[in-house]
């Protein structure tokens, strides 16, 4: 069985900085791509910013310049950097992994995983 949990969201003034933190855990063999997605009040979700296996990144137009994602490997873990917070920036952020991971019979299978969520408020 593999999870994502996250951790790092909170309430933080506009201009402030926020770092989240997801890390996979379980039976896994490799993990592909691993990104955030954010939901705002009453949106659609959309992704924030993805990186893949080999450290290429891609970013929404409304955050270039402003989140840095980046993944540690070793403990299957990715991060997103946010500086120069804007209200507009409030959402709750999810964690996303495409995780090949081995079954109960050892088989391996690749699955989109979700985390369950992380609330970033930014107050103006």
């Amino acid at each position: 069985q593999v999870q994502l949990v996250e951790s790092g969201g909170g309430l933080v003034q506009a201009g402030g900085s926020l770092r989240l933190s997801c890390a996979a855990s379980g039976n896994i063999v490799s993990i592909n791509s691993m990104g955030w997605y954010r939901q705002g009040p009453g949106k659609q979700r959309e992704l924030a910013a993805v990186i893949n296996s080999h450290g290429s990144t891609n970013y929404a137009d409304s955050v270039k310049g402003r989140f840095t994602v980046s993944r540690d490997n070793a403990k299957n873990t990715v991060f997103l950097q946010m500086n120069s917070l804007k209200p507009e920036d409030t959402a709750v952020y999810y964690c996303n992994a495409e995780i090949v991971a081995r079954n109960r019979v050892g088989y391996p299978l690749t699955t989109d995983y979700w985390g369950q969520g992380t609330q970033v408020t930014v107050s103006s």
